[in-house]
């Protein structure tokens, strides 16, 4: 006997679990603006440099004109170029026939500034303040800070939620990026925008680690893919929600105001949750964990099964977790033992490579040369058909084998775009596309998966400590772009070999389906060695068989 019978007793998964459940997905819809805003806040508008204040546009009737006496092409000849202007105004090139060779004229840097188009974007945090030609690395700069917020929220929070709960850090982390999220778009200066995006990444990362943990721990065994999986699409729908508001809004403040706001709702519905049972008996506060079982129950409309669920119940459920809780848990057990020392090692491999493969996709839509707003749909759209592959392959194949899968499919598509040819670029988009599609799966795997693996006493620093590697990839995929002035099918090489690697890290993790969660490190090693004898006893198997035929 365990938790999950008494879940089973006070409804399984009742009206209460659907109304957790939905309340704590829902703002979803906003973390995935979150993580994918400096697509649009940043976004970079086509500019070139500022023609000298002295010179008149009274003589001139279009434009173009002008810009073609000031401003030389650009390499390729088709557009002007963004960071160079001609020393002198160039007269001649004004005459139809002009021959003169632009390429030996005197040019200079753009002194009087850069001038901004608003075809695309209206105002961005670039063209506030000028993040181009010799401070575009600063525009980048913004999205490094924000997932080291989320790396360092991914350790404070993880830990924090473990002693003082997954309700309190939860509520708290709403508040937090409703705050300082706002705050963001009022910001005067480069460096206080940075600033507050470090501290909204560190919420988003309570947000999103706590809430996974408390749905999984509220939910009974048999639902948890569904559920897990379901659930997911919040982010997949939030990901089009950026799209259209991004598209509606073109002005980065409003649009940073406008994703934040929610959360103060979040905040103030999230009252309602119970926090979790199971860490409530696990941290000697039984009496609480009664008053909650006793709640779910009477919502689901199990009144009759309040008085029989006493503390005694309780207990005799969750003994050997108790006795297991006496010990005190730092992020050194989760390698102290054989069995978390091989599940904490793999999930490190797969969070990094899902997550770097994830964003060095996703954090670069103008280069496919389609609207930006169209490519954040068509991205987020791939994420539909993807989740329901990952729900019937983690129902009928299990968590291992489809972690694997998606790694390997990931990989395997990334690998083939290095040998399109690059004027091929409806071919070359999708399968970009594809390639996000599976990394998306690959992420809605490892998240249901690393609640499952680890142990109750442990899970949330377990959960903050293996999505650290997640943080730690996403800060890197953005550099390894950089490659591509070396050699242009380098970062696919990197982006795939790193997913083969963890894809193969994914077959030595132990088999979670239609498992009750593990409450002690001792259910897991019991649980590891068993996976362990059955994993290498098919491997023995298969080798058997090759060498016989």
């Amino acid at each position: 006997m365990g938790f999950a019978e008494l879940l089973d007793e006070v409804g399984g998964f009742g009206r209460y679990q659907w109304i957790h459940v939905t309340l704590i997905s829902l703002p979803g819809l906003l973390m995935a603006s979150q993580n994918l805003l400096n697509n649009f806040v940043s976004g970079v508008p086509t500019h070139y440099c500022s023609i000298p204040a002295n010179h008149s546009l009274s003589n001139l009737s279009h434009l173009h004109q002008l810009l073609k006496m000031f401003i030389p092409p650009d390499s390729s000849g088709n557009r002007l170029a963004r960071c160079r202007r001609y020393a002198n105004p160039q007269w001649q090139l004004l005459a139809a026939n002009s021959s003169t060779n632009v390429s030996h004229l005197e040019t200079e840097d753009c002194i009087d500034g850069w001038t901004f188009e608003q075809s695309d974007f209206l105002a961005t945090t670039v063209s506030e303040w000028s993040l181009v030609c010799s401070l575009r690395p600063l525009k980048q700069m913004i999205q490094t800070i924000y997932m080291g917020g989320v790396l360092t929220g991914a350790i404070v929070y993880g830990s924090l939620s473990d002693r003082f709960g997954r309700r309190s850090v939860l509520i708290w982390s709403y508040l937090q990026l409703a705050v300082l999220g706002c705050s963001s778009a009022l910001s005067p200066t480069y460096s206080t925008y940075c600033i507050f995006r470090f501290l909204s990444g560190m919420a988003v990362s309570g947000v999103i680690i706590n809430g996974v943990s408390l749905k999984v721990e509220w939910i009974t065994t048999k639902t948890r893919t569904v559920v897990g999986t379901l659930s997911s699409f919040f982010f997949t729908f939030g990901q089009m929600v950026l799209a259209g508001l991004a598209y509606w809004l073109r002005d980065w403040r409003k649009l940073q105001m406008v994703v934040c706001a929610p959360n103060f709702l979040f905040f103030a519905y999230s009252w309602w949750y119970s926090e979790s049972a199971r860490w409530l008996v696990l941290n000697q506060r039984s009496e609480d964990a009664l008053k909650s079982l006793h709640r779910v129950a009477r919502i689901n409309g199990k009144s009759e099964m309040i008085d029989k669920i006493t503390v005694e119940v309780l207990h005799s459920h969750m003994k050997k977790e108790i006795e297991s809780a006496r010990s005190t848990f730092t992020v050194f057990d989760l390698l102290r033992t054989p069995g978390m020392r091989r599940i904490s090692i793999c999930l490190m491999a797969v969070w990094f490579s899902t997550s770097f493969a994830y964003y060095g996709l996703a954090m670069d839509l103008q280069k496919f040369g389609v609207s930006i707003y169209l490519m954040q749909i068509i991205f987020g759209a791939v994420d539909i058909p993807a989740k329901l592959f990952a729900l019937g392959i983690l129902s009928y194949l299990g968590r291992r084998v489809s972690q694997a899968v998606c790694l390997f499919f990931s990989a395997a598509i990334i690998f083939a775009n290095i040998f399109v040819p690059t004027d091929m670029q409806t071919l070359r988009t999708t399968l970009a596309c594809l390639g996000k599609a599976f990394t998306s799966a690959s992420f809605t795997t490892v998240y249901l998966y690393t609640g499952e693996l680890y142990p109750t006493v442990i899970r949330q620093t377990g959960m903050g400590f293996v999505s650290t590697m997640a943080r730690i990839g996403s800060m890197a995929a953005p550099a390894v772009l950089i490659l591509d002035e070396v050699l242009p099918a380098l970062p696919s090489l990197v982006y795939g070999g790193s997913a083969v690697l963890a894809g193969c890290f994914a077959c030595f993790l132990p088999e979670t389906l239609n498992v009750p969660l593990p409450d002690t490190i001792e259910d897991v090693e019991a649980r590891c060695h068993r996976n362990h004898d059955r994993f290498f006893s098919l491997l023995y198997l298969l080798f058997t068989f090759k060498c016989l035929y």
